[in-house]
């Protein structure tokens, strides 16, 4: 039997200000983007199209606010709006994790929009280029989620599958005394690091290493993640749970359908579209 091992949320205290792990697994996901953009601006036909580190830079700005906000507001909007909007003042206590990947995902598409208007890019084209950056950082979020004991999976139907564990309960102390909740059960952010995260990573970067089509990178990302989400839902106590059909559906599951039909129709697109040339940009 496995038991969560309830590290200290708080990784490094420097007298009044605390830093949480959760916030450093954000750098981390930031410092990712960065070291895996400048390879793929090495890719010949990245590099074709006259993309440049300044580029890599200027995008993180603009995609670490796309996070953070989008982040936040989709975790206030799309899951807890009634908690938040009877406690505004926790909508703006990141540190104590909530943040949710629909919304960082809407974030981060305005947040490109405006970049690429502003630096003169195609729209399509930047999302084919930070798409294989972005299921790393996804994956150091879940660590983080992990860590301070959020996201608790469903009581595993065999109680004894090995990696299976006692969960604590967050609504109580984890010291010294901690309450768990009951059963053991499935760790899915781990499962979330290991298939949305670092699965996807790995399809998809190999997939992005040679010419596509015009917005098929970004896409397949899009339906790569939509459809690892909704299996791993299945794993995951939901924040919310519906009926269609007869049949259950999760909180997270019913904002993936989106993501999966949207893919499909740009796949689509994509390949059946004659599409301009990706001339380099002039500036």
């Amino acid at each position: 039997m496995l038991i969560h091992p309830m590290p200290d949320p708080i990784a490094l205290q420097l007298g009044p200000v605390a830093i949480h792990w959760y916030g450093l697994m954000y750098v981390l996901a930031f410092a990712m983007f960065i070291a895996l953009g400048r390879v793929r601006i090495k890719q010949p036909h990245i590099a074709a199209q006259g993309w440049k580190k300044e580029d890599l830079d200027d995008m993180l700005f603009y995609g670490m606010l796309g996070v953070v906000i989008g982040g936040r507001m989709g975790e206030v909007l799309f899951y807890r709006p009634g908690y938040f909007f009877a406690n505004p003042i926790e909508i703006f206590k990141v540190w104590h994790g909530g943040m949710s990947f629909h919304g960082g995902f809407l974030g981060v598409l305005i947040a490109m929009a405006v970049w690429a208007r502003k630096s003169g890019r195609n729209l399509l084209d930047v999302y084919d280029f930070i798409a294989p950056l972005v299921p790393l950082g996804y994956a150091a979020g879940r660590l983080g989620n992990f860590i301070n004991a959020e996201l608790p999976g469903r009581v595993a139907g065999d109680q004894t599958l090995p990696w299976a564990m006692l969960w604590p309960d967050t609504n109580y102390p984890l010291w010294p005394n901690p309450v768990f909740l009951q059963g053991l059960r499935h760790p899915s952010p781990i499962y979330q690091l290991l298939i949305d995260g670092l699965l996807v990573f790995a399809i998809l970067w190999l997939y992005a290493r040679k010419e596509r089509p015009r917005l098929a990178v970004g896409a397949t990302y899009t339906l790569l993640y939509g459809c690892a989400r909704f299996f791993t839902e299945y794993f995951r106590t939901p924040d919310w749970e519906t009926t269609v059909l007869g049949m259950p559906i999760t909180s997270g599951q019913v904002l993936s359908l989106p993501m999966v039909a949207g893919a499909l129709a740009m796949l689509a697109w994509a390949y059946t579209v004659k599409q301009k040339g990706r001339a380099p940009i002039s500036r």
